[in-house]
């Protein structure tokens, strides 16, 4: 793998469109390294088919009752915020396909992530429906408002606010999946939600790559881009109807908080590159690097003071039981 020389601190700044070309060659070994780590696998062998029964409608089966789910509360609020999450998937790849493009290396790993996420969409809406998980008439109208709002990503704007974007971003949902199949009361869930989880590490890892080479390309840039994204992070699902509410019980049910973003999400990838320590640094990444690192230790502060208010409101519902 090569990579251009870096510019040197107070240059001209790179172009997406340059930034793009100059990477495409770690786009492709990034590809070959993806494709033979992923495994192939098939979303309906993940359904527990046996257990599906007609719905009241059409079919003129059982209406859905609460009482018929073996996911917990906290498991069906989470498995809806990430099945509609999920459904985004059409916006999502206009998204990346307008910044990255459609041809070369750029191209070919727009398609395959693309075609690797519908996977997860099918196989969480069929395992929540033949298992009667959640109401299917909410879900249907919760998935044409959030689709019909459209989507647009705060980091549209720049080819390496997406890249540092989806670095995070694709380790925030596997910690979600993965916590959401544990809180779930469902084995099966679980086992379901652990194979998604799996194809988000991967993602993660080919962003993360691509980030490290973008740092080492563009230093300042790409210091100055992950500032701005670990500052404004934002999951993908924030516009989503009542997405608050659910993301403020999500917390409380320990499936991802604030504690869970900064230990789990943020500092990892930022160890892994290196983020803080980087040297040779300009002006501007100077600064950016000293805001982040900042930032770091006041969102320590604050996730410390999240498990205070949550064990004290813990505690309050324990003795009221």
């Amino acid at each position: 793998m090569t990579i251009a020389p870096s510019q040197s601190a107070g240059s001209e700044a790179w172009s997406d469109t340059r930034l793009l070309y100059a990477l495409e060659e770690v786009v492709e070994t990034e590809i070959d390294r993806h494709i033979r780590a992923a495994k192939e696998w098939m979303p309906h062998e993940y359904v527990p088919w046996s257990q599906g029964r007609d719905f009241d409608g059409v079919m003129g089966g059982e209406a859905w009752a609460p009482e018929q789910s073996k996911v917990t509360e906290i498991g069906r609020i989470s498995l809806v915020v990430n099945l509609l999450t999920e459904d985004n998937l059409p916006s999502y790849h206009h998204e990346i396909a307008t910044l990255f493009g459609r041809d070369g290396a750029w191209g070919t790993w727009v398609h395959r992530w693309t075609a690797e996420e519908g996977r997860h969409a099918i196989v969480m809406r069929d395992y929540l429906l033949t298992t009667r998980a959640v109401d299917p008439v909410e879900l249907e109208r919760l998935r044409m408002h959030h689709m019909s709002e459209g989507f647009e990503s705060d980091n549209a704007h720049s080819m390496l606010h997406s890249v540092a974007y989806v670095a995070f971003q694709e380790l925030a949902t596997r910690i979600s999946h993965r916590n959401t199949g544990r809180e779930s009361g469902d084995p099966l869930c679980e086992r379901m939600l652990a194979r998604i989880a799996t194809d988000e590490n991967l993602h993660m890892v080919f962003y993360r790559n691509l980030l490290a080479a973008a740092l080492q390309l563009a230093p300042d840039q790409t210091m100055q881009a992950i500032r701005d994204v670990v500052v404004g992070f934002r999951m993908p699902g924030h516009g989503m109807p009542g997405f608050e509410r659910s993301a403020a019980r999500i917390a409380i049910g320990g499936i991802y908080n604030l504690r869970i973003h900064h230990d789990d999400v943020l500092q990892p990838v930022l160890r892994h590159l290196k983020v803080l320590e980087t040297q040779g640094l300009g002006p501007e990444g100077l600064k950016a690097q000293e805001e982040l690192g900042f930032f770091m230790g006041e969102l320590d502060s604050q996730a410390r003071k999240f498990e205070e208010r949550r064990d004290a409101l813990l505690a309050r519902r324990a003795a009221r039981v």
